[in-house]
């Protein structure tokens, strides 16, 4: 098949980036590669003309796309490692740094009142305003006061307006740790002392306005719909609540607030339309698409979904503008290989995977699709349920790498969602555009699409809480792989030419094997880890992904440290280890990843202590807890009880600490068989005031700040030379944890790394001479002195 063939270079591609941007993380140089390929490329070319033959064309087109993209990579590569900041990062030493904003930065904590630690080129531009603990992506402009080449970095700032959008300017003193090379950012940044602001140019920055006053309009809309509207015509989901985007995930509608080629098509067709009613030649129809589209693109912040989206209705554009409209996959198969020669890193994201997968299986799945069910349907019926069939067949392998579960439900909630999504999305877009010229049409216009965002709201909510909506699969690699193989076997039932009857029951034969296989392996490991998990465990590292919770067990008392990222997740662990009621609960502080989960244990935890109080992110955890029976406290240093036979003691907060990672609640307990300190997601400055202030000396266990970052101190480590360090983090995490460095300085402290990535949930007995240690995915793996 010709469209087929279009894509092979650009799956050459993404798998050459794939593998070079990972080289030095295995000690192979990325420059070499490049080299080899182009050798390659030369040798395919001598062949294409010696021989004429079409399948070497397409394979010298697929290997110079891979020499493109690995020699994109390299000259990225280099440019990491020659940048100034390497030799600080190397250091650990304080450098003067200026970096420009790619993206809106995710707020991590919000303030109230005057930025009294914050400068601003605008003086007194900050006061009475909302200032937040931010993490952000950008581009380095300046190191140590001199020019530089633009790699890329992330980090977190404090105390600094909160509305900060792209292309703004922040000057600040950092400590830059040098990020694995899979990682797209070089260095993660973080800031020590003031930060000046600078406010992006005109061009960009009123895409930041409009944004801000349309997230303020929004939220004068009532409940989810209100919150859903911005995400639907913006994808700005900043207003979504933790409930609902978990239900959102739950029914697959989460991609419904992910800007794609479907808002991107939106506005290029009218531009195009409004232009050529205007009576304007095609060549000047185009122009004004683009702009038109540039103009969203800066609106809504270029994700790696939007860029695809976006390049890949240039390429259509283009070919319009020359009078040869192209097909959607080749337009498809050219934004990749661009994207991938403009970012190599674009190999290993995941949004840009499950977009590029999307728009795949809606070019070549949801016609062939709708015309098999239009069989046993109606026809209109049946193209309606065609299309989000389709990009959900395309997408589930990678869904199954971040979550190891099939949403049942997923393809009737997108088709009772699928006729509500455009008219919320232009109709939010319309009152987006026009709040700043007419504001009560645009709010009018915001008003009408509240109702079909309410509507998806409601459809998020019900797919969430039927039973039996999650059916377990195969996790990592192996899940992928299957799911796909899978699918094409039912697909080549449903779609492909017709079999005779023995082959029909033999591919139908393999299909019913493989899913049973693959259900049954799924849904039968948590038993078979239910069997065979200890029954004597004092420490529990729970797998809840990205995130942290750890029980701790004396006696028959039981204590969770953090509730992780997701109340399934959580749910699992405590029944896998048998745990009905908690003593005593520990919020270190109020990221997502350390407290979503608590619905996991609403109703069954008696005491729960936690860090400052943060309004309104504080407020959606403790208020159903409290009116489930708990009773809340707030922990400061010195705070001290018991649990069972163990007596455990707050080190940090000092009072009325600001909250936010560094006034993370940090609990010392001390069990009749070991003693423990957990950090939670203390960076390296509060980790030496902690270290200076409190009575540390050896202990057996250390929950390791921050899921492994590389903002650890290694003076604290070797203070505490535990002989485990438990690190919950999730796999393909995105952030690189744990780090190099992390990993290093518990190796120098003489502490053994059990992550929760690589063994599951992780119990720990203790022994009197160490800990005896079983993990969910490697079972007994022996113990440690």
């Amino acid at each position: 098949m010709p469209a087929l063939r279009l894509a092979l270079p650009a799956c050459a591609a993404w798998a050459g980036a794939w593998l070079v941007v990972q080289a030095p993380d295995a000690g192979l140089d990325a420059g070499l590669l490049a080299a080899a390929a182009w050798v390659a490329a030369a040798v395919a070319l001598v062949i294409v003309l010696v021989t004429r033959h079409p399948i070497a064309a397409t394979v010298l087109v697929c290997v110079a796309a891979v020499a493109l993209v690995s020699s994109a990579a390299a000259v990225a590569l280099g440019a990491r490692s020659a940048s100034p900041l390497a030799a600080a990062a190397d250091d650990r030493a304080p450098t003067p740094v200026v970096v420009e904003l790619t993206a809106a930065p995710r707020r991590l904590v919000t303030m109230w009142g005057a930025a009294a630690s914050s400068a601003s080129t605008e003086p007194d531009s900050n006061a009475g305003r909302p200032t937040a603990s931010l993490r952000f992506e950008g581009r380095l402009v300046e190191v140590d006061g001199r020019a530089t080449s633009a790699v890329p970095v992330s980090g977190v700032v404090e105390a600094v307006p909160a509305d900060l959008q792209l292309g703004a300017r922040l000057a600040f003193v950092a400590r830059a740790a040098p990020s694995p090379s899979a990682e797209p950012e070089a260095f993660d940044l973080h800031a020590e002392g003031e930060v000046a602001v600078e406010r992006p140019p005109p061009w960009l920055a009123w895409s930041g306005d409009l944004r801000t006053r349309f997230a303020e309009t929004a939220a004068q809309l009532d409940g989810d719909g209100g919150a859903l509207v911005p995400g639907l015509a913006i994808g700005d989901t900043s207003a979504v609540d933790a409930r609902l985007d978990d239900d959102m995930k739950a029914s697959s509608l989460s991609h419904l607030t992910a800007v794609s080629g479907a808002n991107c098509a939106i506005i290029t067709a009218a531009a195009f339309a409004a232009a050529a009613a205007a009576g304007l030649r095609r060549g000047i129809r185009v122009v004004i698409a683009l702009v038109a589209l540039g103009a969203f693109v800066v609106l809504v912040t270029p994700e790696s979904s939007v860029v695809r989206a976006a390049v890949m209705a240039v390429v259509v554009l283009a070919a319009l503008a020359a009078g040869r409209p192209g097909g959607g996959v080749a337009a498809l198969a050219l934004a990749v290989v661009v994207l991938l020669v403009v970012d190599p890193w674009y190999a290993r994201d995941y949004g840009f995977a499950l977009s590029v997968a999307a728009t795949a299986g809606l070019l070549l799945l949801a016609a062939p699709l709708s015309k098999a069910l239009a069989r046993v349907m109606p026809t209109p019926l049946a193209f309606v349920l065609g299309v989000p069939l389709a990009a959900q067949l395309a997408c589930q392998p990678v869904l199954v790498l971040l979550d190891p579960a099939i949403a049942v439900y997923g393809v009737p909630a997108n088709l009772l969602a699928a006729p509500a999504a455009p008219v919320g999305t232009v109709a939010g877009l319309i009152g987006c555009v026009l709040l700043p010229v007419l504001p009560s049409v645009g709010f009018a216009a915001m008003q009408v699409a509240w109702w079909p965002a309410e509507w998806i709201a409601v459809v998020a909510h019900t797919g969430a809480t039927l039973p039996g909506g999650r059916l377990a699969w195969l996790a990592d690699a192996p899940g992928a792989v299957v799911l796909a193989a899978s699918t094409a076997l039912a697909l080549r039932l449903v779609i492909g030419p017709p079999l005779g009857t023995r082959r029909r029951v033999g591919v139908g034969a393999v299909l019913v094997v493989t899913l049973a296989a693959s259900v049954g392996l799924a849904g039968g490991s948590p038993l078979v880890a239910r069997a065979m998990r200890p029954t004597a465990w004092d420490v529990v590292a729970c797998d809840v992904g990205q995130g942290d919770a750890t029980l701790v067990r004396s006696g028959d008392a039981v204590a969770l440290i953090d509730a992780g990222p997701d109340a399934a997740a959580l749910t699992r662990c405590l029944d896998l280890f048998g745990v009905d009621r908690l003593d005593l609960v520990v919020l270190t502080h109020w990221d997502a990843d350390h407290v979503a989960g608590f619905p996991a244990f609403a109703g069954r935890a008696d005491v729960v202590v936690h860090g400052p109080l943060d309004g309104d992110r504080s407020a959606r955890v403790l208020d159903p807890l409290v009116a489930a029976g708990a009773r809340p406290v707030e922990a400061t240093a010195g705070m001290h009880g018991t649990l069972g036979a163990a007596s455990w003691q707050v080190l940090w907060p000092e009072p009325e600490a600001t909250p936010g990672n560094d006034a993370s609640v940090v609990i010392d307990l001390a069990a009749p068989g070991f003693r423990g300190v957990f950090l939670g997601d203390l960076g390296e400055t509060a980790q030496d005031r902690v270290l200076r202030s409190a009575n540390i000396d050896d202990v057996d266990l250390v929950k390791v700040a921050h899921h492994g970052s590389n903002d650890q101190s290694g003076r604290l480590y070797d203070r505490l030379h535990a002989a485990v360090g438990l690190i919950g983090v999730g796999a393909d995490n995105g952030y690189g944890h744990p780090t190099d460095r992390a990993l290093d300085l518990l190796e120098h402290s003489a502490t053994a790394a059990l992550r929760t990535d690589e063994m599951g949930s992780i119990a720990l007995e203790a022994t009197g001479d160490g800990f005896a240690v079983w993990s969910e995915r490697r079972g007994g793996v022996g113990g440690r002195p």
